[in-house]
């Protein structure tokens, strides 16, 4: 036991003791609530806004490639493609046909043609098919020669609005005067529903917000872009991201192609540190679809002594990486959010909090503490307040599936 003046000093004060945030708060006091996404984020990275519309610049690894639009013969030089963008002269392209022959660009003549030098390699030179891919496999270049063009990869600015929540608890002051015959005082009951309302409705947010901006009474009103809409719209990116990376099951669904469905996330490297991992948040029906898609996979005997049995899983893995699976509350509140899975990539997300707007309390009429009368109201009460917006700096690494109904073997 310390001995002397107790101080904030880390030695002497308790990790639960100090005045923890909002969402650590929630992440203690309720580990297994209605808003464990937003309770993760006290331990992910946030940011802050300086204004309401938030916004942060992603960039995409390029990986030039070009695609014939004709066939050219071997002793073609001119090269008729689809587009010549991020194609520079000393590039190696590899032929994705035939004998793979490797050849040099020499020249960019138009944004639907590139020059090449032949049969750079042990390949010799052969007709090119139409539609034909060939893709970058480094570059080289002669001696003494000029410094060659820049290639760069152009930012896309992805924003997002902030979102006011707010929520009260109240009870007059007859009912507090109220004694329970067991549980929490009617203070604390309303306190603690109150938080957790507030705690849910930005979970929801998080998942379910969709971004709009418009007036409300005369005064600026703004919803954000939750998760599943950044992933399935993916406006700021190729539109082909979104065909995969959101999908509807059908009746059944088989261990090839829950892996079909969630195999796109690891083609984004979000983290070098960390290995290829993703939290996969289900709903009730999913789960069980999930554990029966692995029971499915193997056999299992129950023995004559046996007291229990069955199966549970909590993580699974495919090919190129493992899911830890959440099973969410909100998910079950009906039918159709139960049959969902939404796979996170924590690395990507993160919360932009306007400025010092964390979450708030103010009271009012509450005994021995500073705060604001009501209109000499005969109760007591409180408010919380947040106004910040979701940020996923990678979409593409995070996926979503509707309709998982049944699991099937295959």
């Amino acid at each position: 036991m310390p001995i002397g003046i107790f101080s904030t000093a880390p030695a002497l004060t308790a990790a639960n003791l100090v005045k923890p945030s909002f969402s650590q708060a929630i992440t203690r006091l309720m580990p297994n609530g209605e808003a464990p996404l937003f309770g993760m984020t006290s331990r992910l990275q946030s940011e802050t806004a300086v204004q309401v519309e938030h916004g942060f610049f992603t960039k995409t690894m390029l990986f030039p490639q070009v695609t014939t639009t004709s066939v050219t013969i071997s002793t073609d030089t001119i090269i008729p493609v689809v587009s010549s963008a991020n194609v520079l002269p000393g590039m190696l392209l590899r032929v994705n046909t035939g004998s793979f022959e490797q050849v040099l660009v020499n020249a960019i003549i138009s944004p639907t043609s590139i020059q090449i030098i032949r049969a750079v390699g042990t390949v010799v030179a052969a007709g090119i098919g139409s539609a034909i891919d060939l893709y970058q496999v480094g570059s080289a270049y002669e001696e003494g020669s000029l410094r060659p063009n820049a290639l760069n990869i152009v930012p896309v600015r992805v924003t997002n609005f902030t979102q006011i929540f707010r929520n009260t608890w109240a009870v007059t002051e007859s009912m507090r005067a109220t004694l329970m015959i067991a549980g929490d005082s009617n203070v604390q009951e309303s306190r603690t529903d109150c938080m957790m309302f507030h705690a849910v409705d930005i979970e929801k947010a998080l998942f379910f917000g969709q971004k709009f901006q418009g007036t409300r009474n005369g005064q600026p009103f703004r919803t954000m872009d939750g998760l599943i809409n950044i992933v399935g719209t993916l406006a700021y990116y190729p539109p082909s991201y979104a065909a995969v990376n959101v999908n509807t099951a059908g009746g059944t669904t088989n261990y090839t192609q829950l892996e079909g469905f969630l195999d796109v996330v690891f083609n984004q490297t979000t983290d070098a540190k960390v290995g290829n991992e993703r939290v996969l948040f289900v709903g009730g029906v999913a789960k069980k679809v999930i554990t029966k898609i692995g029971r499915l996979l193997g056999t299992y005997q129950v023995l004559p002594q046996q007291t229990s049995y069955g199966m549970r899983y909590e993580q699974f893995a495919i090919s190129r990486g493992t899911f830890n699976m959440i099973e969410h509350p909100l998910f079950n509140s009906n039918a159709a959010y139960g049959k969902m899975a939404v796979a996170v990539d924590l690395s990507t997300f993160r919360i932009a909090y306007l400025g010092n707007r964390k979450t708030q309390y103010k009271g009012f009429n509450t005994p021995g503490e500073e705060d604001a009368a009501d209109n000499g109201i005969d109760a007591e009460g409180g408010t919380l307040t947040t106004e910040c917006t979701a940020v996923v700096k990678n979409p593409p690494a995070n996926a979503v599936i509707y309709n998982l109904t049944d699991g099937a073997v295959g």
